[in-house]
C-alpha cells in the first residue's frame, strides 16, 4: 500500500501548486497570458533533468529517450489549456472540474488497456460529472459562458495529459528506473515549452514585462511552484506505477484533492482575503461543498 502515500503526498502538493499558480495568474500576469509562465520552466525542467540524470548515472536506452521525452512534451502542450484555464476561473472551480480524470483514464484504459468498464462506474461518471453542471447552473447567467470556457479548457488539459501519463506507464521498466524516466519527462517538458514559446513570441514578451515590472519578485512563487510540482510529478507517476491499476490510484488521488482544494480555499478566503479569486461567499461556499460531495462520490463509486 505505499503507493496510497505517494498518492496523499501528490494530492497535497498538487493543491499547493494549483493555488499557487493562481496567485501569479492573479497578482502578476493579470489574468493574461499565464502560459508565458512557460519560460521559467524551459530552463528549469531543463536543468532538474540534466542533474537528474548525471545522478542516476544515464541508464537508458534511445527508445526510452524517445518514449519518456515523448511523455513530457505532451504534457508540456496540455499545460496551455490548464493556464488558459487559471486566466479565467478560480482555483476551486479549476480543482473540481479536473475531477474528470478519473474518467478519462478508464475510458482510455477501456480503449488501450483492455480494462472493463461497470455499470456502476457508469453511474459514477454521471456523478461526477453533475459537479461542474451544478455549479454552472448556479453562476448568473452573464458568466455561464466564461464557466464553460473553462470547463472547456480543463477537458482538453486532463485528456491531453491523460495520454502523457498513460505513455509513461505503459512503457515503464525497472530496468530504466522510474527515477531515470521522470529525468526525460523533464527533458521532455523543458523541450516542449521552449517550441511552445518560440511559436508564440507574445508570451516571451509579456513574461519579460511581468519580469522586469514586478522586479524579479515573480521569480520567488515560480521557483515554489517548480519545486512543488518536481515533489508531484515524482509522488504521482509512483503511484500511478505501484497502484493496482491506473484508474485506481488516478481515482484515490481526486477523490482527496477537491476537499484539499475546497478547505483550502475556505481558509484563504479567511485569512487572505486579497488572494486572487479564492473569495467564497455562503453561497459559493454551499454550491462548493455540494459540488465536492458530489466528486467524492462518484470517485468512490469508481472504485467499487
Amino acid at each position: 500500500m505505499s503507493w496510497i502515500i505517494f498518492v496523499i503526498i501528490a494530492v497535497i502538493f498538487t493543491a499547493i501548486v494549483i493555488f499557487i499558480d493562481n496567485y501569479v495568474s492573479d497578482i502578476y500576469f493579470k489574468g493574461r497570458d499565464a502560459a508565458s509562465q512557460k519560460c521559467f520552466f524551459i530552463f528549469s525542467y531543463l536543468i532538474a533533468g540534466i542533474i537528474t540524470l548525471i545522478i542516476t548515472g544515464f541508464n537508458f536506452e534511445l527508445i526510452d529517450f524517445i518514449i519518456f521525452f515523448s511523455s513530457g512534451a505532451i504534457i508540456s502542450f496540455a499545460n496551455i489549456f490548464y493556464y488558459r484555464a487559471l486566466e479565467i476561473d478560480n482555483t476551486v472551480n479549476l480543482g473540481i472540474f479536473i475531477q474528470i480524470l478519473p474518467i478519462i483514464y478508464l475510458i482510455f484504459g477501456w480503449l488501450f488497456f483492455g480494462d472493463s468498464i461497470s455499470p456502476t462506474q457508469l453511474v459514477a461518471f454521471a456523478v461526477i460529472l453533475a459537479a461542474p453542471i451544478l455549479i454552472v447552473a448556479t453562476t448568473r447567467k452573464k458568466s455561464r459562458k466564461v464557466k464553460l470556457r473553462a470547463i472547456f479548457f480543463t477537458f482538453l488539459y486532463v485528456m491531453i495529459g491523460v495520454i502523457g501519463n498513460l505513455m509513461f506507464v505503459k512503457f515503464n521498466s525497472e530496468n530504466v528506473g522510474i527515477v531515470t524516466e521522470i529525468a526525460l519527462v523533464f527533458l521532455g517538458k523543458s523541450i516542449g515549452n521552449a517550441i511552445i514559446i518560440l511559436a508564440k513570441p507574445r508570451w516571451r514578451r509579456r513574461f519579460q514585462t511581468v519580469v522586469k515590472s514586478s522586479r524579479k519578485k515573480v521569480l520567488i512563487p515560480l521557483t515554489i511552484s517548480f519545486i512543488m510540482n518536481l515533489v508531484k510529478d515524482f509522488s504521482y507517476r509512483s503511484a500511478l506505477v505501484l497502484a493496482p491499476s491506473v484508474a485506481l490510484a488516478s481515482a484515490a488521488s481526486d477523490s482527496a484533492e477537491p476537499i484539499v482544494i475546497f478547505f483550502m480555499g475556505l481558509l484563504l478566503t479567511l485569512i487572505w482575503p486579497k488572494f486572487g479569486r479564492e473569495k467564497l461567499n455562503r453561497k459559493s461556499v454551499i454550491v462548493h461543498l455540494a459540488a465536492t460531495v458530489l466528486v467524492v462520490a462518484g470517485i468512490i463509486l469508481i472504485q467499487l
